[in-house]
């Protein structure tokens, strides 16, 4: 069973897609971020940087105690090879997709993080912040729009960078973007968008602030399951 200290925030959403993914028993444990959870002294023994997600591997392989990992790219990281899914073994293929996923905790989650706040959230409007990081913004759904050109997903096959990548293009909208100006971006995001497992992902994200524990049981890979996880198995 994995812990995943939880909230439905683009950076939560990337670990909770990959659970769904491959099929792992997890448990959610909330942290209210309006309320300073993140900064209890509880959380952030296992997340020294007070920023969710994290989670605690309860039955790690090889190991006799529980882990626990904290950073979203991590934990993916962490995830796939605890899996053996989404991340090829073949070394450039697996250089192809960490370069994405750093990608986009360098830059794309951080950026479209700034939009998002002078944007929306900000007391306080300020033209050259929002032009700033709109623009910004603009220049790395470019840079994936263009990778997109002849691939279907963003390293090949459908990997932990595009479940980095896509919750940060969620909301598109908030960051001043129209994804009907990037082709092939749009196509990847109605792809994504639609797969069961991110459907599930996204499915219940209210209700999580209630602050109620949700515990998901392995989900069996068959049918039409079976083809997602195969076509990320390496």
């Amino acid at each position: 069973m994995i812990d995943l200290h939880y909230a439905a925030t683009p950076n939560g959403h990337k670990v909770r897609i990959f659970l769904e993914e491959a099929g792992l028993a997890y448990r959610i444990v909330t942290v209210n971020l309006s309320k300073g959870e993140q900064r209890r002294p509880e959380f952030l023994a296992i997340s020294p940087n007070g920023r969710i997600p994290a989670i605690v591997d309860r039955a790690p392989a090889g190991r006799s105690r529980p882990v626990s990992v904290f950073e979203s790219g991590a934990i993916l990281l962490y995830l796939a090879e605890k899996a053996g899914m989404f991340l090829p073994a073949e070394p450039d293929a697996r250089l192809d997709v960490l370069q994405w996923l750093f990608w986009q905790m360098a830059g794309l989650g951080p950026m479209a993080g700034q939009i998002g706040h002078f944007n929306v959230y900000a007391n306080e409007k300020i033209p050259y912040a929002i032009e700033r990081y709109r623009s910004e913004t603009a220049r790395l759904y470019g840079v994936l729009d263009r990778r997109l050109t002849d691939l279907s997903y963003i390293a090949g096959d459908y990997s932990i960078a595009d479940m980095a990548c896509f919750p940060w293009i969620v909301p598109h909208a908030a960051h001043g973007q129209r994804l009907q100006d990037y082709p092939n971006l749009f196509r990847w995001f109605e792809a994504i968008r639609t797969r069961a497992a991110v459907v599930r992902a996204y499915g219940d994200s209210k209700e999580v602030y209630t602050g109620r524990p949700l515990q998901v049981p392995d989900r069996p890979v068959s049918g039409a399951n079976a083809d997602e996880h195969d076509h990320g198995r390496h």
